[in-house]
């Protein structure tokens, strides 16, 4: 770790889509073993376009050791017909290089995130994580996220 270049944290443009969407399949591929039903590999391209569209909104944060891409965070503004009475944001997906974990990088991620719908007004943002993913529960706990909504599954014969 020590050896490693220090990480910037900074906003991402189109011309990362490509980079993001590597990260992105690598994000869905761990997932599976939290019990995602998501494809990785098969996805890349709808991946890439999803990112290239947060891109465009302001929406993609990506974090950078020297020139390489080792984490990113997607968000947005909740947007829907219902009238509420405060405004939302939503975390879509955010991922760390494994090698670049418990370095602060994922933390520094969603503040960042957090930080850019803050000033777009919003005043809650909501996640979803997999039930079974204990250390991504535990992560989210530790920056202040609690349990709002539960989503249940059941598979069918």
């Amino acid at each position: 770790m020590e050896d490693q270049p220090p990480v910037t944290v900074e906003p991402g443009d189109v011309s990362v889509a490509d980079r993001v969407a590597e990260l992105w399949v690598a994000l869905a591929a761990d997932q599976r073993a939290h019990g995602s039903h998501l494809q990785a590999a098969t996805n890349r391209d709808l991946a890439r376009d999803a990112v290239a569209q947060h891109a465009v909104t302001g929406g993609l944060v990506v974090a950078r050791a020297d020139d390489e891409i080792v984490g990113f965070v997607t968000f947005s503004k909740e947007q829907g017909d219902y009238d509420v009475d405060s405004r939302r944001g939503l975390i879509h997906d955010i991922f760390v290089r494994e090698s670049y974990r418990g370095r602060g990088v994922g933390g520094r991620l969603l503040d960042a995130a957090e930080e850019r719908l803050a000033s777009d007004g919003i005043e809650y943002v909501s996640l979803e994580v997999l039930a079974n993913n204990a250390a991504a529960r535990r992560f989210y706990e530790r920056a202040g996220y609690d349990e709002f909504r539960v989503e249940m599954e059941k598979q069918l014969e």
